[in-house]
């Protein structure tokens, strides 16, 4: 007896489905993933536009960068990287970055203007959340900011990072329809952390970090810019003849900014090391050894002045009057040799206690140059140099840090002062006197 489904008349009978044709090997598929980029020109331009429209702002660039600003000035504010993170997480899809690519490309100046603008007023945006952060800040002075300072330096490793966020998210975009968010987050990180430093710098008052800030984000624009362009070159997108004039002018224009940044010893990380010599040494005490003249020392001078002798003479006696001497002696100066006693300022110790951030940063005057950060715990020894700076206090004080003295300029409020030795007196060197017997002769 047959099982087949009894169907009625007319009814076409159901087709066996094919077979799944066999999977490509790894390799053919590999092959097909790279030629996701055509190469014809009816290709290109229909990637473009797509890739254009993809890129093209929107209005939720504004608003997650006015959220983002203003986290990241919080950031500042309370001096926590696990903020800071937040702020960079919340940071816009940084598509438009990738826009502004294609419109150098292509030769788009309106488009070029679109994204260049969208840009710009993304990061004002986060611009005056860090300044609106940085006035606030200047309530709690003083406070801990070494996140403001590490924020506006050049550092060697993020720019490695910054290279690969680059690269893979122009390569993402142009070659998937997925989101980039990882690269994007860290294009924002790379742009939008040292522009909220450089507001936060204005508005609390600390002297060059806006201006710091603001250079390092022109060097992370430029690299990431320069290497955004040669990946597009790599990706075989053939640019348009105006494309070729201005995205050639880019190219020379970033990397001629980011050597002139490099060059001109734009903020570095490189200074956290400890380079510094220390210019104020205490002076040593002086030898009680008096160094003699060589030459021995000349004879006082003698003048003797003889007055007239008159002798009443008698046959019987003879009575001698006494004759009187005038002596007049000049005398060298004195030969005594004089020893200036320098006693070196008592120290006052302390060690390094910051509330946040594990240490405080050195600097090389009140609010001046980063030096380096000394980590909590480290003894540090003043002279009681003091200075106030916008209503905050500075001391000098010197440190070891591997086998190095170090000098520089730290916050008061992160020192905890040691309780100095009692009864101290310093000890003065002997002095030693040199004697000299004048010699006297008389001249009858």
């Amino acid at each position: 007896m047959s099982e087949d489904p009894i169907l009625p008349a007319g009814t076409p009978q159901q087709e066996e489905p094919p077979a799944p044709a066999p999977r490509p090997p790894a390799r053919r598929r590999r092959a097909t993933r790279r030629s996701h980029i055509p190469t014809d020109a009816e290709g290109q331009a229909a990637l473009i536009a797509s890739l254009a429209r993809r890129a093209y702002p929107s209005i939720e660039l504004f608003i997650f960068s006015l959220v983002c600003g203003a986290i990241l000035g919080l950031g500042y504010l309370l001096d926590s990287q696990a903020v800071l993170l937040v702020g960079i997480l919340v940071a816009p899809l940084m598509t438009p970055w990738v826009g502004f690519l294609l419109a150098l490309l292509t030769g788009s100046l309106r488009f070029l203007f679109e994204t260049v603008m969208a840009l710009f007023i993304s990061v004002v945006f986060v611009f005056l959340g860090g300044l609106l952060t940085g006035f606030a800040a200047r309530l709690f002075m003083p406070i801990t900011l070494n996140n403001v300072f590490i924020h506006s330096r050049l550092w060697l490793p993020e720019l490695v990072v910054f290279a690969l966020g680059a690269v893979t998210l122009v390569i993402s975009f142009a070659r998937s329809e997925e989101k980039p968010f990882l690269p994007s987050v860290l294009i924002a990180y790379a742009f939008f952390l040292p522009i909220s430093a450089a507001g936060f710098g204005i508005g609390s008052g600390l002297p060059n970090v806006w201006l710091q800030g603001l250079l390092v984000f022109a060097a992370h624009f430029a690299f990431t810019g320069v290497l955004g362009l040669i990946t597009l070159y790599i990706l075989r997108l053939r640019p348009s003849a105006g494309g070729i004039v201005l995205s050639g002018i880019a190219l020379l224009i970033f990397i001629g900014a980011f050597v002139l940044l490099i060059g001109s010893g734009s903020p570095s990380g490189q200074t956290a090391t400890a380079q510094s010599t220390p210019t104020n040494q205490v002076s040593a005490l002086p030898s009680e050894t008096p160094s003699l003249p060589a030459e021995p020392n000349p004879s006082p001078t003698l003048t003797v002045v003889s007055a007239a002798r008159t002798p009443t003479v008698t046959e019987e006696e003879i009575t001698p009057s006494p004759v009187p001497l005038t002596l007049e002696i000049t005398l060298p100066p004195s030969d005594t040799p004089t020893i200036t006693l320098t006693i070196p300022p008592t120290p006052v110790y302390g060690k390094v206690a910051a509330n946040e951030g594990g240490g405080a940063n050195l600097r090389d005057a009140p609010g001046g140059t980063y030096i380096m950060t000394l980590l909590n715990g480290t003894i540090v020894e003043t002279y009681s140099e003091f200075q106030v700076l916008n209503n905050v206090t500075w001391v000098k004080v010197f440190a070891q840090v591997n086998g190095q003295r170090i000098e520089g300029w730290l916050l008061e409020s992160v020192i905890s002062y040691a309780t100095p030795a009692p009864n101290f007196e310093a000890t003065e060197t002997p002095q030693s006197t040199l004697t000299t017997t004048p010699t006297v002769t008389s001249t009858p």
